[in-house]
């Protein structure tokens, strides 16, 4: 008979899982990490738009271009925080900002990763950090709840701990709050608690931790007017400039909103209506 502990392991080694293929980073420039079981699913084409086509964000835009232009060729570089009104283009941004900046150095990937799979981060850079690749790493509408430890997570992208963060990684994310967490959460534990002015340091300073904080703010109608004409010139679509004024804010007021993302619905709505495809 064999030694019991040999059969209790060779028992855990049949229950265990097969170790994960190392993953093919040439087969895409963009990826999306899963869990259960972890592994980067290649994205064959990223939704994204043309970078000169991001009106009203020029300072953003420049900015978060040269970071990301000083990190694919191997220079130090930020984190970012992309912060702000909604609709106003920050994942775009991103996405554009990556495509621009990959065409010259086609070795720079992008991960995205749900909020809700920030506990197995650490895994996720692991693995990036093995790679010759650069890696920007994209959390996309980033905010955490009053019961919310996933922002524990989030300080082994941003801080790295005994290991530092891999080199060949940056973290970019979006969010509508500028500290990541809500008003009313900030003002409930600071009255309740026994140093108000500790109470929140740790997870509000959550963003100090991004080197950039890039704002976005609500825009005028004169952007909201050039938005939708630089989609019309960039997909050949010809309209009478009164009818197209006319027709853009009567849509924006049907909305009760004023945005990027609702220029980009008017266009679709009149792509539509005009037999034109939107690739």
């Amino acid at each position: 008979m064999s030694d019991p502990l040999e059969r209790i392991a060779a028992a855990l080694e049949r229950m265990a899982p097969a170790p994960l293929d190392a993953p093919d980073l040439d087969a895409a420039k963009a990826f999306v990490w899963h869990v259960d079981p972890d592994r980067l699913v290649p994205v064959a084409d990223v939704s994204k738009v043309d970078l000169s086509l991001l009106i009203g964000v020029d300072r953003s835009r420049d900015t978060l271009r040269a970071n990301t232009e000083q990190f694919a060729r191997g220079l130090p570089a930020n984190n970012a925080l992309l912060w702000g009104a909604r609709g106003m283009g920050k994942s775009s941004l991103v996405k554009a900002v990556h495509a621009a900046v990959q065409a010259g150095y086609t070795d720079l990937k992008i991960v995205e990763l749900q909020r809700e799979d920030l506990p197995t981060v650490g895994r996720l850079l692991a693995l990036l950090r093995q790679s010759t690749h650069r890696f920007i790493l994209f959390c996309d509408d980033l905010s955490f709840s009053h019961d919310d430890q996933h922002y524990k997570s989030l300080k082994a992208v941003l801080d790295g701990g005994i290991e530092g963060r891999p080199d060949n990684v940056v973290f970019y994310a979006t969010s509508n709050r500028r500290h990541l967490m809500p008003r009313d959460m900030i003002e409930n534990e600071r009255g309740s608690a026994i140093n108000p002015s500790e109470a929140v340091e740790e997870k509000v300073s959550l963003s100090d931790r991004f080197g950039l904080w890039l704002g976005f703010h609500a825009c005028t109608q004169d952007e909201y007017l050039q938005m939708i004409a630089g989609y019309c010139t960039a997909y050949g679509i010809s309209i009478d400039a009164d009818t197209l004024r006319a027709e853009a804010i009567e849509w924006q007021a049907t909305r009760g909103a004023r945005s990027g993302r609702v220029a980009w619905q008017y266009f679709t709505d009149l792509a539509g209506r005009r037999g034109v495809k939107i690739t």
